[in-house]
């Protein structure tokens, strides 16, 4: 794991969770996105910026193995960092982890950047690029 990574806390809400109690597969990428554009926001990268300038950060490609389960008031901590780099794509590596480190979820989440009027990919800009490579 990089030196530099972010760590973003989450409490499990009744919502979160399924019938048993226990958090539903589907929510821990919610998390994931959740601690992926507050990290960019810190980075001054702001998604709504990003439309304003017709380019949308776009999931391209998940992986997701769930290893444990979370469950209802529980506290779990999702720790990103940036894998891989490039001009128009980005590779986010992501953990959920309880509060005794113990790993449930690992995410891989491939990012890339899109021309959204053309829906074709389209270098990151400049000033974010710089941002996310002083934390890869």
């Amino acid at each position: 794991m990089p030196d530099i990574k972010h760590v973003y806390p989450v409490r499990i809400y009744y919502e979160d969770t399924d019938a048993g109690g226990i958090v539903y597969h589907a929510n821990y990428l919610k998390f994931c996105e959740r601690a992926r554009t507050e990290w960019l926001r810190e980075l001054n990268a702001n998604q709504s910026s990003f439309l304003e300038q017709n380019i949308g950060l776009v999931v391209r490609r998940v992986e997701m193995d769930n290893v444990a389960s979370a469950s209802l008031d529980d506290l779990v901590i999702v720790t990103s960092w940036i894998s891989e780099l490039k001009r128009a794509s980005l590779v986010f590596t992501q953990q959920i982890s309880d509060q005794q480190n113990k790993l449930i979820c690992a995410v891989v989440v491939q990012i890339a950047c899109v021309n959204l009027s053309l829906a074709k990919p389209c270098a990151i800009p400049e000033k974010i690029l710089g941002a996310l490579k002083r934390v890869s």
